[in-house]
């Protein structure tokens, strides 16, 4: 399996996000090439879910899970512990009514 550096994912990401006319943002820039990425999902209502990859252990591939949510300032306050520990995190803020990450789509993992 190909491993893509994370720059490289994250612009990606992006790209998928516009062609969709979700907005995202990067709010951190992390590692280039091995940071971690955390994708903060705002629905503009208050609330929020925050998601980084982890490894399924019964599947053995990588998907996505959510590591908070509810308010998006506990949200907020999460990032803010990740960062605090991993100063090479990326962190990913998507906007959307609908709650749209795209993250369960092909070639997101």
């Amino acid at each position: 399996m190909i491993r893509l550096t994370s720059r490289f994912w994250v612009d990606a990401y992006l790209a998928r996000l516009r062609v969709y006319d979700i907005p995202a943002f990067v709010v951190a820039h992390g590692d280039d090439t091995g940071g971690a990425i955390l994708v903060k999902m705002g629905t503009l209502d208050g609330k929020a879910a925050l998601y980084q990859r982890a490894f399924d252990l019964m599947s053995g591939e990588q998907k996505w899970a959510e590591l908070a949510g509810g308010s998006e300032v506990d949200v907020d306050a999460s990032v803010a512990r990740q960062r605090s520990f991993d100063p090479d995190v990326w962190v990913i803020e998507v906007e959307d009514r609908q709650g749209r990450h795209l993250l369960d789509q092909d070639g997101l993992t």
